[in-house]
């Protein structure tokens, strides 16, 4: 059984992932509307994939016998000045996500709960990926700066997610 602290962590948790894929599809709009239609695809599969996190929250939760809890999604920002402000956004976000699992980790053991902190081992190498991902991708615009044929490119790179 989850601990009361636990279980409204947990569903914290599960509300941040759900602005997490509001915030990427918010993103994956801005790009499309600016032309940037392979950035727009990425963030939307972004999106998609924040949305499975979720569900693994919304499963742990009920499989552990405890009740979820939907909140509200605060509404993400909708514009952005460039791609490379966007991606920087990206990956400030994603290390906030890290950030959020490492507690739920020190909390699931101060919780002597290892069922919880086996389960938050996966999000841990996945957060990982995130980070790394977004990084490749701010480092690749910054290279290119305000150059609209490296943008191009890049933009046309992330369609193939």
């Amino acid at each position: 059984m989850l601990s009361e602290k636990l279980v409204a962590a947990l569903n914290d948790q599960l509300n941040a992932e759900y602005y997490s894929s509001y915030l990427y599809l918010a993103m994956s709009a801005h790009c499309e509307a600016e032309g940037f239609p392979g950035m727009g695809h990425w963030l939307r599969k972004q999106s998609e994939e924040e949305l499975g996190h979720a569900m693994k929250f919304y499963r742990f939760i009920l499989d552990r016998g405890a009740r979820v809890e939907l909140k509200s999604v605060e509404a993400p920002p909708n514009r952005w000045q460039s791609p490379l402000a966007l991606f920087e956004n990206v990956l400030e976000h994603e290390r906030k996500v890290t950030q959020r699992i490492w507690n739920l980790i020190d909390l699931s053991g101060a919780e002597k709960d290892p069922a919880t902190r086996v389960f938050l081992h996966w999000f841990v190498d996945e957060q990982v990926e995130e980070e790394a991902q977004a990084a490749l991708i701010v480092q690749r615009l910054r290279l290119v700066g305000d150059s609209i044929n490296g943008l191009f490119i890049i933009d046309r790179e992330l369609s193939t997610r």
